[in-house]
């Protein structure tokens, strides 16, 4: 889809579909700049309460004529004081979804007054992020597929001194609504079109399209850096695994800065010999969503120049059921030289994540770490498919995505990780466990992953609701959601910024 910034006075006829913004108490005098036959009609509206301005609310009319416009969308921006770009992302795509019922070609966004809050390239970010991830479907299996009608939108603007603030958000924001995309397209492909040797031929083909260094492990490269938790989860299947380092060093003067970022990369999760219910199964395709998320990242890092070093890392693996499959009750070494008792076959994220965060901070030297997982049931249950948890032993990096996120609209809440809780892991047996009681599960499995990390700087976060939709909301599709890739683009971008 084009996404553009036109001038108002060079945009008559441009566009089949107009959206027209009003806050909650209309002043019919702002509306002078629109045709006599549309002003009528949104007056009238106004007059008998029909239209309001409330936040949400969407009031839209035909005009019977062969020019455009010839379709009217009243969208309500709620009171002024109260808007943030969240609302603008979720507002614009309740109307872009109107506009589509009306078969609408080419949208027109009309400008309206941005709170002091609101910097306009920020507005023109989410804007393009938002109609991007609306107009998004997955159907490439489906015969009988249709192409959506939508083909450009245009933001209009006043005053020729926005321009360049505008086109610079509307850049920022439609790349990393492409990567968003990508993470939803790896995540909703079948496991059997995506097993460890296709994600890590999708991270190699995005880094030669955007510009950063991937270097792939097979199994006996992998296996000669002792990564024996990794290999365990992974050797029941006849799909071998693949380790994934993906680099991108945007400040060469201080290379001793670099964020890390790991992502979990199983492609699908049988929950080996503690095997799932049947009806969790057809999920577990997105079990790699947080790996999604690290190579969605990469892209967007590295095609908007961002200067901050950062390597991605991806330990991708199935986790079946054979002969050969690990076993409750096992122990075994890692990558650290710390030995594991299984204690769930189940609980395979965080032994992937073990050896992998390992390896960023022992290899790749990484000053900062932050894994991102589809890791515990229990972060759902606590809460939901709106919030993603982090535990994190450095209130300097998570305040650090806390702001990310803010900027990506993207929800976060940090749980506790005090001491108490390691009591839980430990083994008898061996040096940990790999899962402790149904209590505080999400911190322990959090938790499990930090003893890995050589007490860096280190955030773990678990996106199990976040990265999966049973339905669509506004501009966040049904199934694999692309969570996490804005939030660490923005994280990187920070950090680039404060260096």
């Amino acid at each position: 889809m084009d996404i553009r910034v036109v001038n108002l006075r060079d945009s008559d006829g441009l566009s089949d579909t107009r959206i027209i913004p009003f806050y909650e108490g209309i002043d019919l005098e702002e509306i002078s700049f629109l045709e006599d036959s549309i002003e009528a009609m949104v007056s009238h509206l106004v007059r008998v309460e029909k239209f309001t301005g409330k936040y949400g609310q969407l009031e839209s009319f035909r005009i019977p004529r062969e020019k455009n416009p010839k379709n009217i969308i009243l969208a309500g921006l709620g009171k002024e004081d109260e808007l943030d770009l969240e609302k603008i992302r979720r507002l614009n795509a309740k109307a872009i979804k109107e506009s589509q019922k009306l078969g609408a070609k080419s949208i027109k966004l009309y400008p309206f007054n941005l709170p002091a809050s609101i910097e306009l390239v920020d507005f023109a970010r989410a804007v393009a992020e938002s109609t991007l991830l609306t107009n998004y479907s997955f159907d490439k299996y489906k015969s009988d597929r249709k192409d959506s009608t939508l083909r450009e939108f245009n933001i209009v603007y006043i005053e020729y001194d926005s321009v360049e603030s505008l086109n610079e958000g509307v850049v920022e924001g439609t790349i990393l609504g492409e990567f968003t995309i990508l993470a939803r397209n790896l995540t909703n492909e079948p496991a059997n079109h995506m097993t460890p040797q296709i994600l890590a031929e999708e991270a190699q083909k995005a880094g030669i399209q955007n510009g950063f260094d991937v270097e792939v492990l097979d199994e006996s490269e992998i296996e000669n850096l002792g990564m024996e938790s990794f290999l365990s989860v992974g050797q029941a299947s006849d799909n071998p695994p693949r380790f994934v380092i993906m680099r991108y060093f945007g400040n060469e003067k201080n290379k001793d800065e670099i964020l890390g970022l790991v992502g979990k990369g199983i492609t699908f999760d049988s929950g080996g010999l503690c095997i799932k219910p049947a009806g969790s199964m057809p999920e577990m395709k997105s079990d790699m969503a947080g790996a999604a998320a690290v190579i969605g990242a990469m892209s967007a890092i590295s095609k908007l120049g961002v200067k901050a070093n950062v390597v991605g890392v991806v330990a991708a693996c199935e986790n079946s059921i054979s002969g050969h499959a690990y076993r409750p009750g096992d122990i075994i070494g890692s990558m650290a030289g710390k030995t594991i008792e299984v204690v769930n076959t189940d609980a395979e994220g965080r032994l992937t994540l073990a050896d992998a965060v390992y390896y960023a901070v022992e290899k790749e030297n990484v000053s900062r770490v932050v894994d991102i997982a589809t890791l515990t049931g229990a972060a759902l249950v606590a809460l939901g498919t709106t919030t993603t948890a982090i535990v994190s032993n450095s209130d300097s990096l998570c305040s650090d995505i806390e702001k990310a996120a803010s900027l990506s609209g993207e929800k976060v809440w940090r749980l506790p990780a005090f001491e108490e809780y390691k009591e839980l892991l430990k083994s008898e047996i061996a040096d940990i466990k790999n899962s402790g009681s149904r209590n505080a599960s999400t911190i322990t499995a959090g938790l499990f992953i930090e003893s890995f990390t050589g007490s860096k700087p280190w955030a773990h976060l678990d996106i199990a609701g976040t990265s999966w939709a049973d339905k669509d909301s506004d501009y966040i599709k049904k199934d694999g959601t692309g969570v996490g890739v804005r939030t660490l683009y923005h994280l990187a971008k920070a950090s680039a910024e404060t260096e």
